[in-house]
């Protein structure tokens, strides 16, 4: 018969048990306790902030869409009025381009504009501003002893909110061109003050300047001086001043509120003339020509662009500066990236010979727009690029650009044609 005998565990190893620790320092063990702590209030927070631009989003949506709704509205109510009534509304009008300058606004603020967007606007500035409101008061005078040309912009008066989002913040570009030879004729352009078409002039810029930022202020002064050598002054006669006012925002494209144009030829300006005009609706300047050639593949649905020439006005052209292209393509409301050629040395005439490939999206193609900007940069020295011109070719819902047609009649085959690049 076995019997079962209970054998008492050693008083040692029950001791050791009760007395097990972590091997580590209380300094260690309050150090890991604080990263934790710190790393859940973090993922609090971040949770936190979440919430808040999912609620944030979800209250702005619909004050887009009833702004949108409501460009809609203004507009049928508009184009009614004209089919049905003897003459125009002019306060559907007016409240319609409000509504169009607040969503434009709006869907700035929603979505920062990249840099091609701000090139789409550039081109469409001219279209859509058809009221100009304020005057430039500037000064004049020209220095036979020292042979130089000084230009004072002195104060902008009467400008408006063109924006209720912010408040302006103006400042004034500056462009002394000379004119030179005509140059290719462009659709749209150049057109005199008694409707008569006339041959466009090629111009050359000679100097750009840019005064100060003046912020918050509908009239704000500069007294920023510029002075520009000019050794023969029977050059005059030939040199325009152009001066635009502009808004400046900072995530976005600035705003051209108007220019004033000045003729130096039909001015004395032996000695200080002060001046004050009207700002004008803002107009482009032939100041170069692009040789383009646009090829449709429609089996592989894609567009190729070729840049062959580009032609600027006689200015004097340092040894280390080179131009490059960018030219971008959108159709059907979706805009396609963006492409670069390669630096070429700059000359009178600037030899590139470089097709990009571009995918169109899918067949029929309602709308599309190939915009071709030229740029300026310098080798051996660090400076910013520098916008030369630009053109846009392409078609639009109502109308359609001459080689765009040339280019659909002929499919499969290059068709080059000379563009005006535009400032």
């Amino acid at each position: 018969m076995g019997m079962l005998m209970d054998f008492p565990a050693p008083v040692a190893l029950l001791s050791a048990a009760g007395e097990l620790k972590m091997p580590f320092p209380d300094t260690v063990k309050y150090c890991i306790l604080g990263i934790s702590v710190t790393l859940l209030l973090l993922a609090l927070g971040i949770l936190a902030w979440q919430v808040f631009r999912c609620c944030a989003q979800t209250h702005t949506t619909p004050q887009r869409d009833t702004v949108n709704s409501d460009v809609l509205y203004s507009d049928e109510k508009s184009r009614t009025s004209a089919n049905y009534s003897g003459a125009p509304s002019t306060r559907v009008e007016d409240v319609s381009t409000e509504v169009r300058r607040l969503s434009r606004c709006l869907s700035q603020a929603s979505f920062p504009c990249s840099g091609s967007s701000q090139e789409d606007g550039d081109m469409r500035e001219q279209a859509s501003i058809k009221k100009v409101d304020g005057s430039l008061r500037f000064s004049i005078y020209y220095d036979r002893l020292q042979s130089q040309l000084v230009v004072t912009v002195l104060q902008v008066e009467g400008l408006l909110e063109h924006c209720q989002k912010h408040s302006l913040q103006p400042f004034v570009k500056l462009i002394l061109m000379l004119a030179g030879s005509e140059g290719v004729e462009v659709e749209g352009c150049y057109i005199d003050e008694e409707g008569e078409g006339t041959a466009p002039v090629l111009w050359t810029v000679l100097q750009e300047w840019r005064t100060r930022i003046v912020k918050g202020s509908c009239n704000p002064l500069f007294g920023d001086q510029f002075t520009y050598i000019l050794h023969d002054h029977k050059e005059l006669q030939h040199i325009n001043l152009k001066m635009e006012v502009r808004d400046f925002d900072k995530f976005s494209r600035h705003t051209v509120l108007g220019h004033v144009r000045v003729p130096l030829g039909q001015l004395n300006i032996s000695y200080p003339l002060e001046l004050q005009e009207d700002l004008q609706i803002p107009k482009k300047d032939l100041v170069g020509e692009v040789l383009l050639s646009l090829k449709f593949l429609p089996t592989s649905q894609r567009l190729e662009v070729g840049l062959l020439k580009v032609r600027t006005g006689h200015t004097e052209i340092c040894s280390d500066a080179v131009l490059y292209a960018r030219i971008s393509v959108q159709c059907n409301q979706s805009k396609l990236r963006y492409q670069k050629t390669s630096a070429v040395a700059r000359c009178l005439v600037t030899v590139f010979n470089e097709v990009l490939m571009f995918s169109l999206p899918e067949f029929p193609l309602q709308q599309c727009k190939i915009l071709v900007s030229v740029y300026e940069t310098h080798t051996t020295r660090k400076s910013a690029k520098h916008l030369i011109g630009q053109l846009t070719v392409g078609k639009e819902k109502s109308s359609e650009d001459k080689h765009w047609s040339l280019m659909m009649r002929s499919v499969r085959q290059p068709i080059a044609k000379w563009h005006g690049l535009l400032i």
